[in-house]
């Protein structure tokens, strides 16, 4: 367990360095210090690495609202206001006042703030290996911001600590301005990290080029994007696995496939009154079967259930769909488990995401799940990169190589392989975007930056592919920050 504590205010929310547990560190005191006469030692600045590391874990909800604001799942749940903000988003009637929108803002932003911090005194205290931990918190606060600008588009930006008051003076900035400090950033890290990282759960090179090549494409910067995304499936030590089956199980974290993964551990600490306090993955027990009974599985919660519409998108032979769709009703017939229904039960589960029997959870079991989240693996990058090649017209040949890398694995042969181009080509590869990633958070996003998010029942083109900046951050800023459009 680590435990690393202090003070840091994002806006106006004041943020501790709560309790940690990332895999790469094992650590025990809990102390309180003064940010000015800190950064003394190299020990000082991998603390306040740790720090900035955590607030990964409560990107869960991150994941879970992408599926849910996409057409791939909808809400579930007890009732139709269980957990309201959810079912608001599911059904694309969110305003300003959601507090689960307020969770990404002020978890996203309480991340930045943390990696501001090692960065505003990056230059205190010198040691060898320096470069590798700023390079690090350079990579977190890029992630950071990256979720923050595909959520709300224009953002605060600033590179040393957000005081109080500064929402009354610091712009939102224009996106191509976020983005061009991502970028920055994550060439930063790029250039300072190696593809192993020092610990297992450490960013490394290759997930600061995956990271790029992601922010170059949700900017239409099909070229870079390619260059960059080539370069790392050319020299990275990445592969996809043999068994597509095998990634989401305990035994396939930080695998061969997994360019970056958000690392959660089953310690105890999560409650409903502070979710964000667990260690473990919260989305597993929200994407949980309901009362279930039987087999393999736990029970949960029933939130993010796969709607019909995502499971026809599989074609007949797909060896993914087994694995990321569980048929409940299949499985009961199968195994004779029982299980209760909750609203909006579309007879699917999350398969990926859901909490396995024999998951070592010290505190309760759908609050602290230790599977962690992949959140960028290489089937992604190949899929990122077809697009890339294929959208900017450079190479269909070269898209269709890793489109068909990726469609070979999930059919076991050749005979599936796509030999489109142009058009068709992007169509496929969009198609297998959905099927290969559903259930990892990614839907939503994919259709708004493509144009296509008119595939979302109750979408608003013009206002939904934003979502609305916090009411208290609004109000609080005194007309500083103006609310996004059709908000």
């Amino acid at each position: 367990m680590k435990n690393y504590k202090n003070i840091l205010y994002a806006f106006t929310v004041l943020v501790g360095f709560a309790a940690c547990s990332d895999d790469f560190v094992e650590r025990e005191p809990v102390y309180s210090i003064g940010s000015e006469n800190y950064f003394n030692s190299e020990t000082d600045y991998y603390n306040a690495l740790v720090g900035a590391y955590d607030l990964l874990q409560s990107t869960y909800v991150n994941v879970m609202l992408g599926e849910i604001a996409s057409n791939n799942t909808l809400c579930g749940g007890e009732s139709a206001t269980d957990v309201i903000g959810f079912q608001q988003i599911d059904d694309m009637t969110h305003t300003p006042v959601n507090s689960n929108l307020k969770n990404i803002w002020d978890w996203m932003f309480a991340g930045v703030n943390r990696a501001n911090y090692i960065l505003e005194f990056q230059d205190k205290t010198d040691f060898e290996g320096k470069e590798v931990i700023i390079a690090e918190t350079r990579f977190l606060r890029a992630y950071y911001y990256f979720e923050l600008v595909k959520w709300f588009g224009p953002v605060p930006l600033k590179e040393t600590r957000f005081e109080l008051g500064d929402e009354t003076s610091i712009p939102r900035s224009p996106v191509s301005d976020v983005y061009g400090l991502i970028e920055s950033d994550l060439q930063y890290a790029i250039n300072n990290l190696e593809y192993t990282a020092p610990q297992i759960g450490r960013v490394t090179k290759g997930a600061a080029q995956a990271l790029l090549g992601k922010a170059y494409l949700y900017q239409d910067k099909f070229s870079d994007a390619a260059n960059v995304l080539d370069n790392l499936i050319q020299f990275g030590p990445y592969d996809l696995v043999d068994d597509y089956n095998t990634i989401f199980e305990n035994a396939g974290e930080n695998g061969i496939e997994s360019v970056f993964e958000v690392q959660y551990t089953d310690a105890e600490g999560a409650g409903f009154g502070c979710l964000q306090c667990s260690e473990g993955n919260v989305a597993v027990g929200f994407n949980g079967i309901r009362n279930y009974d039987g087999p393999v599985f736990d029970s949960g919660f029933s939130f993010n259930v796969p709607t019909q519409d995502v499971v026809d998108e599989f074609e007949a032979g797909d060896l993914r769909k087994d694995v990321a769709i569980l048929d409940i009703e299949a499985w009961a017939n199968t195994t004779g488990a029982t299980y209760g229904t909750g609203y909006e039960h579309t007879g699917y589960f999350n398969r990926k995401y859901i909490a396995r029997q024999g998951d070592a959870n010290l505190g309760d079991q759908n609050l602290t799940n230790p599977n962690n989240y992949r959140a960028i693996r290489f089937a992604d990058v190949l899929l990122m990169a077809a697009e890339a090649f294929n959208r900017s017209g450079i190479d269909d040949t070269k898209a269709q190589l890793y489109l068909n890398r990726v469609r070979e694995r999930a059919f076991g042969d050749t005979s599936h392989n796509v030999t489109v181009t142009g058009t068709a080509l992007t169509d496929a590869i969009y198609h297998e975007r959905r099927v290969e990633l559903v259930g990892e958070g990614h839907h939503f996003f994919d259709l708004v930056r493509t144009g296509r998010g008119n595939q979302i029942p109750g979408f608003t083109s013009n206002k939904n592919e934003l979502f609305p900046i916090p009411i208290e951050e609004i109000q609080f800023s005194n007309g500083n920050w103006q609310q996004n459009p059709g908000y």
